[in-house]
């Protein structure tokens, strides 16, 4: 065996680490692929003889490659969100056929609250609290002091604990509100529920703006269909169904008593693995 074959299997051993590493950071698989092959790239280029300790070398690069790309990101995205829907059946009695709870994903979740936090937040946050990385080495990705670095992750958690915990009621009041706005076809109603650059994004398009956004809810919701209330991966959100036949999966950002984003799955094939059978 070469050493370069030895290198390269030494990192294939450690990819799914630094891929999960970098979906954390960066919240979709696309980019968090690219920065895993950089971190390779940069890898082969350089050689391992004179890395000391190469699972910190890797994700110390892996996180500086993400943080990079948080910093190159626009103020608006323009493709949709990618959102793993991760269903789990009610354990508290719930009724299923009149809520799906589904299973909180901490990637997910904190998708809300990491767009609204700095890159270096949301880098020292992810390492640290959800990784164990030690503040020293985050410290070194952030070109920052331990001190600094460690206030950092202690801004992003809180906001991470409030927004997690205390929207959730009100996130859910609005959901409601907003579908039977959406019935009755006030479209003026629907809109005052709608922050001014709320974005609706699904696996098959991104709209801006509240009354374009408005629009498209009055025509989607059809008087056929069955809104079962769920958490979708932390958020307030909803399992669509006609018939018995699962039509989408949303999840509402609700911020300040108005629907910031609605992140919504309706390819058939893949609601037909997410959504179990007591759902429908």
């Amino acid at each position: 065996m070469t050493r370069d074959d030895d290198l390269a299997q030494r990192f294939e051993a450690r990819r799914g680490y630094l891929h999960r590493l970098a979906l954390k950071i960066v919240g979709t698989h696309f980019e968090a692929e690219d920065a895993v092959q950089e971190t390779w790239l940069r890898l082969s280029r350089n050689g391992a003889h004179e890395i000391e300790n190469l699972d910190a070398w890797l994700t110390t690069v892996t996180a500086r490659v993400c943080l990079d790309l948080l910093r190159g990101r626009t103020a608006r995205r323009e493709h949709a969100l990618e959102i793993q829907f991760d269903l789990a059946e009610p354990t508290d009695g719930t009724s299923p056929e009149t809520e799906a709870v589904l299973a909180e994903s901490v990637a997910v979740a904190l998708h809300v609250v990491l767009d609204g936090l700095t890159p270096a937040e949301r880098v020292a946050f992810v390492l640290h609290d959800l990784f164990a990385v030690p503040f020293a080495t985050v410290s070194d990705v952030l070109g920052r002091t331990p001190d600094a670095t460690r206030m950092l992750a202690s801004r992003a958690r809180r906001r991470v604990r409030v927004e997690a915990g205390a929207g959730q009621q009100a996130g859910r009041e609005v959901v409601e509100a907003f579908f039977a706005a959406a019935r009755s076809g006030e479209l003026e109603e629907l809109v005052t529920l709608l922050a001014p650059d709320i974005v609706l994004r699904t696996d098959r398009l991104v709209v801006h703006g509240a009354r374009q956004v408005a629009s498209g809810a009055v025509t989607f919701a059809r008087p056929d269909a069955v809104v079962h209330p769920a958490v979708v991966n932390g958020l307030p959100g909803v399992v669509v169904t006609v018939g018995g036949r699962p039509l989408t999966i949303m999840a509402f950002t609700v911020r300040d008593g108005r629907v910031a984003a609605i992140d919504g799955l309706s390819d058939q094939a893949r609601l037909a693995k997410l959504v179990p059978s007591w759902i429908r």
